[in-house]
């Protein structure tokens, strides 16, 4: 960056550029347009290819802020401008998200879904998740959060992610290769991992079926991560305890989806993370990585383009 100038785009929900070029300010750049722009923040969450347009227009930003942690949108035009810097959410949302999964399980192990749909006085059921066997695939921000919020229940929690590396507060980690061993007899999986080619799909039918009969799989990630038609299958089966869903696949999930009826299952609309949790959280990433690009130091939530996040 040759100096504290900063293009904010504000192209997102209406009301985001205000708060946004607030942010910019305070980490010590100035908003100017495009054509005079070293960096860019960039809010839009579906227009790819306005943005690849705006960079082969203005070859003058040198890095662009993603305020999203997943990016998969995004991925194509981050490659194709590989020579810029690119950095994302990665990491600002962990907190909310982790605290939400961790309210999904325990919704899910203590059947508190199947109580609020009661019309009558019921048998009681559900399961602990102290003590419990817990499988988390991911290893980034959400997974550090939750692993501290899963602390006092004394869990078994086994961490499958790309590079095997201990984490904190996890019994062990494993890659993908140990993914089926980890599942076996689990009694929740979370899922708080990034959407790749690789991870499209990572739980399906076979896997679904290791996870113990009385099991909750937790999704906070993607909906693509689950084989949608295996989890209807498996659930309508009984062959896990349920699962707690804040995406999905399809998203937004069709009314009449089997996945609205079904009893084992708990959904909540991609609101792990709202937008009041998000605005002080996204402010601050983006005025600590103005301040970072000014000083010349490194980004927050640097983007790998080759893998995707």
């Amino acid at each position: 960056m040759t100096g504290p100038d900063l293009a904010a785009i504000a192209l997102g929900p209406e009301g985001q550029g205000a708060w946004l070029g607030e942010a910019v300010q305070q980490g010590g750049a100035t908003l100017v347009e495009a054509a005079e722009a070293n960096g860019l923040v960039w809010t839009d969450p579906a227009d790819p290819s306005g943005l690849d347009l705006l960079l082969e227009e203005h070859p003058s930003i040198e890095w662009v802020q993603l305020p999203w942690a997943g990016i998969e949108p995004y991925v194509e035009v981050v490659r194709a401008h590989r020579a810029r810097t690119w950095a994302c959410g990665k990491g600002v949302y962990a907190e909310p998200v982790a605290e939400h999964a961790l309210a999904l399980a325990l919704a899910g192990l203590r059947q508190v879904g199947a109580y609020a749909r009661g019309a009558s006085w019921s048998q009681g059921r559900g399961t602990n998740l102290l003590g419990a066997k817990v499988v988390i695939l991911g290893g980034g921000g959400i997974t550090e959060s939750l692993l501290r919020l899963l602390g006092p229940f004394d869990c078994d929690v086994i961490v499958v992610r790309r590079s095997p590396e201990a984490m904190d507060g996890a019994t062990r980690v494993v890659d993908q290769d140990g993914l089926d061993d980890a599942l076996t007899g689990a009694r929740l999986v979370v899922l708080a991992l990034a959407l790749t080619p690789a991870t499209a799909g990572i739980l399906d039918r076979r896997r679904l079926e290791l996870v113990a009969p009385d099991g909750w799989v937790v999704n906070v990630a993607r909906g693509a991560h689950i084989v949608t038609g295996d989890l209807v299958a498996v659930l309508a089966d009984g062959g896990i305890g349920g699962a707690a869903l804040d995406v999905t696949d399809p998203e937004p999930l069709p009314d009449g989806h089997p996945l609205w009826s079904e009893p084992r299952c708990i959904i909540t609309p991609h609101t792990a993370n709202t937008m009041e949790m998000a605005i002080p959280l996204l402010g601050e990433r983006v005025r600590e990585n103005v301040r970072r690009r000014i000083a010349g130091e490194s980004l927050l939530g640097l983007v790998d383009p080759a893998a995707g996040y």
